[in-house]
């Protein structure tokens, strides 16, 4: 059973962005769950994202402050296996926030990623083990 549903920026930003390829999926995704944990590095990527597009970063702030979504990762304390998931996947397009997710992954072992990276079929967490995920079809 699934106990914490980890958000990814694509997901986050289709929600907000009507336009955006992935809005209705990202709305299902929104109305089907209660909540979500996601990390700064995500939410960096949200704000940017949002900013470039000509969107309002501040409504991303906004899902942060009503508890729509909770920030609970410490970079710091996971820098080494943060590190070491970019090194394993510097040939993939892993950023920041993907190696994150990866990690809070292997930190929470019920949890499951909702994203629209579809290199989230190639990461694996704790080594060999698929990270649970859920994409657009």
């Amino acid at each position: 059973m699934i106990r914490t549903v980890l958000l990814d920026a694509g997901p986050w930003v289709a929600y907000l962005v009507r336009a955006d390829k992935h809005h209705v999926w990202a709305r299902e995704q929104f109305s089907a769950r209660e909540g979500f944990v996601s990390c700064e590095a995500v939410l960096a990527e949200v704000c940017a994202r949002l900013q470039y597009y000509g969107h309002d970063p501040l409504v991303a702030l906004e899902f942060v402050k009503s508890g729509v979504v909770t920030l609970d990762f410490d970079l710091q304390a996971n820098l080494i296996s943060i590190e070491n998931l970019m090194r394993k996947y510097r040939d993939q397009p892993m950023d920041l926030a993907d190696a994150c997710l990866v990690r809070m992954t292997e930190m929470q072992p019920r949890s499951l990623v909702v994203t629209t990276d579809t290199y989230f079929k190639v990461y694996r967490r704790n080594g060999r083990e698929v990270v649970p995920h859920v994409l657009p079809e």
